[in-house]
């Protein structure tokens, strides 16, 4: 016998997700330590602000900056021993590519990998409490901030000797004082002091004082945060979509249809090669590879857009999987679509370091279609924002081991003896990584080359300025007269 059926009753609502918690701009709670700050952090932060103002180059960029993060990273090893492995491999990542300033002297790749690995410090010592990664590279200038007002509760406890600071005084002035008479009476002492201590101008002492400021602050908010992290935000409960599964499949279907359309039609031209393009009528190289190149990369931007707001929104039973897997495969196709015309306009008018750049961020972006790819795939909902983050940061150090700038020298050196055709003139633009392969050019293309990066290359720095780059340059450029350039040839 059959049980009877309410029909006045509403369907069971489906279940609720549980999704990580979404990362607040600003966490609901953070106190700050209680405890005013310990001895141990403001010793952290004179030698950070000490450190700071040492190391950091003054002209050019060097090996300055790798000392810098060393001691700025080891300062914090004083509030929190051993540090978590995450955060301890934010930090490694930091500080590698802080280095890349003593390995490269192109200007442009030193100061992108600078800001990375300022962006990565941040995330060593805020990442894990702030769940998402934007704002764990933001935290540490809040933190700095705020680390002020607990520094000076500390300082007013501490109760620093006044008679030990002026005792101080009076042994850094006997050092002048008497420093100064020893150095005038002999050379070899004098040369020595010049080389330890730095010119004290107006301009001097004010960049001594900002960078030890910096490098003090900086330490404090690094510390703030360790002892006294934000609450993390809890886990929250996502109501199910209230779109039934034909209405969210419909667009995301229509998208899928126009992809697979476009790549079927379109196969030919979007992985033609040099029969293509010389077999079709009116269209040169130049032609091929910038027609369509920025809306496929806008189109590759806006898919990946559409992915991740599909699977949010995707209700239960809706076939999430098979037209998101789908969306993600056709945009992987176009990826390397965009990544062939750019290759092959390359290989026809030469490399520069603006497309390489452009060639590396497609292959980031094809990196993202495959994390996403995978979150789709996966069974537990997960956001691919960190990992496309890391293989950003990644992508950095691989390109500063790449040598962009040796490496676009090189393919330009190899296209002229094939072709027998060149531009001089923006060779010569290419900073001192570019000289080694620029050496083996013939007369007078060497000199057309060499010449204005000789003019530009200043190897006169102390040792905060020592550069690998540079040095190996050093010989090749002291045998080139230096000039202000030349015209193309081609």
């Amino acid at each position: 016998m059959s049980t009877p059926v309410d029909l006045t009753k509403a369907p069971a609502a489906p279940p609720e997700r549980l999704l990580p918690p979404t990362p607040p701009l600003f966490p609901a709670r953070w106190t700050g330590p209680t405890a005013p700050a310990p001895r141990a952090v403001l010793g952290a932060a004179v030698a950070g602000g000490a450190g700071l103002a040492v190391a950091v180059p003054e002209d050019a960029a060097g090996v300055g900056w790798v000392v810098a993060a060393l001691v700025l990273a080891a300062t914090t090893w004083v509030v929190r021993r051993p540090p978590h492995p995450v955060d301890a491999a934010w930090g490694l990542l930091a500080v590698v590519l802080a280095g890349v300033a003593a390995v490269r002297d192109a200007e442009w790749l030193v100061t992108i990998c600078l800001l990375a690995a300022c962006a990565a410090g941040s995330l060593a010592v805020g990442g894990r409490s702030f769940r998402g990664v934007v704002t764990g590279a933001l935290v540490l200038p809040v933190a700095a901030l705020r680390g002020v007002r607990w520094a000076g509760r500390g300082l007013s406890v501490a109760r620093v000797n006044l008679r030990m600071a002026l005792s101080a005084a009076v042994g850094i002035g006997l050092v002048a004082v008497f420093g100064a008479l020893l150095a005038s009476a002999d050379a070899a002492f004098a040369g020595l002091v010049d080389g330890l201590v730095p010119a004290w101008d107006v301009d001097g002492v004010a960049r001594v004082l900002w960078l030890s400021g910096l490098g003090a602050v900086g330490t404090v908010g690094a510390c703030f945060l360790l002892v006294a992290p934000p609450d993390p935000p809890q886990p929250r409960l996502v109501p199910p979509s209230r779109l039934r599964p034909a209405e969210w499949a419909l667009p995301v279907g229509l998208l899928v249809g126009l992809f697979a359309v476009f790549v079927a039609v379109q196969f030919a031209t979007l992985f033609g090669s040099d029969a293509h393009v010389l077999g079709t009528t009116g269209l040169t190289y130049a032609e091929y590879a910038r027609s369509g190149f920025w809306q496929l990369l806008a189109v590759t931007v806006l898919a990946l857009g559409v992915i991740v707001l599909g699977a949010r929104w995707a209700p239960r039973r809706a076939g999430r999987r098979g037209l998101l897997g789908a969306l993600a495969v056709l945009s992987l196709v176009i990826v390397a679509s965009a990544l062939s015309r750019m290759w092959l306009y390359q290989e026809a008018y030469g490399f520069t370091v603006l497309r390489l750049l452009v060639l590396a961020c497609e292959l980031w972006l094809g990196l993202g279609f495959l994390l996403v790819l995978s979150t789709v795939l996966a069974r537990r909902p997960r956001r691919p924002l960190r990992g496309m983050v890391v293989a950003g940061a990644v992508a950095l150090v691989a390109l500063a081991v790449l040598d962009p700038e040796r490496f676009v020298a090189g393919q330009n050196v190899a296209r002229y003896a094939a072709t027998g055709q060149i531009d001089a003139s923006y060779l010569s633009q290419l900073s001192a990584d570019a000289v080694p392969v620029l050496d083996g050019l013939p007369e007078p293309l060497r000199t057309c080359a060499l010449g204005p990066i000789a003019a530009r290359t200043d190897s006169s720095g102390d040792w905060r300025s020592a550069n690998l780059g540079r040095a190996r340059a050093a010989d090749v450029l002291a045998g080139v007269t230096p000039s202000r350039g030349c015209g193309s040839q081609y």
